[in-house]
């Protein structure tokens, strides 16, 4: 991920591999899918086209009602 590399990782300093890898998580899941649009996705971002989704009810996701 390109964007990743040049966002996230190129602008900070890590103090170890846990810092490094909590910093990439919030990118990932604050910036990446939250904010940025995607091409592929219609230029949205990946929460708003997954909210966008139908619902789809299974078997196992349904109530039984007495």
């Amino acid at each position: 991920m390109k964007t990743l590399k040049y966002e996230e990782v190129h602008r900070q300093e890590y103090r170890d591999i846990v810092d490094a890898r909590t910093s990439i998580e919030r990118f990932i899941e604050q910036i990446y899918n939250g904010k940025r649009l995607h091409s592929a996705l219609d230029y949205r971002p990946p929460i708003e086209f997954e909210l966008s989704l139908p619902v789809v009810s299974t078997p196992a996701t349904q109530q039984v009602c007495a």
